[in-house]
């Protein structure tokens, strides 16, 4: 893929994040595709790939992504983006809080014959945590 055709695939992935089109999502990955996940650990197989989205579109019905910014290099990307949306749904066996939820994250993207092949997303998964009520956090000492 060239630089314009990965930029071209991860700005349409932004629509069916927004969309909730788990199905979507999943068909860009290779069919050995890997993605590892601070929810859902080392995911092999487009099985458990779609399980992921799911888990989330699930949780967060509203759930989008903003980009705020592509970096290609050869045949890997990185996407920094904005998560946000609302704990409508049951989410890691907390049962749904009405809670907004906005964190950063980057995804780390490797491509193979048009498909990703290893995908390694990294977000404030903590701050989701926080957001939602599971964990407490302590106020900024002054």
């Amino acid at each position: 893929m060239n630089p314009e055709e990965i930029r071209a695939l991860l700005t349409r992935r932004e629509a069916d994040w927004r969309s909730g089109n788990a199905r979507a999502l999943t068909a860009d990955h290779a069919p050995d595709g890997v993605v590892v996940s601070p929810t859902g650990g080392v995911l092999e197989g487009l099985d458990e790939i779609e399980r992921i989205y799911a888990l989330w579109f699930r949780a967060f019905p509203d759930l989008s992504t903003t980009i705020t910014d592509i970096v290609i290099d050869g045949q890997r990307a990185v996407l920094l983006i904005d998560i946000a949306g609302t704990q409508s749904g049951d989410f890691l066996g907390l049962p749904p809080t009405g809670r907004k939820v906005q964190v950063p994250g980057a995804f780390i993207y490797e491509f193979k014959d048009g498909r990703i092949q290893h995908e390694r997303r990294i977000l404030d998964f903590t701050g989701v945590l926080v957001q939602v009520g599971v964990l407490k956090a302590k106020p900024a000492a002054g």
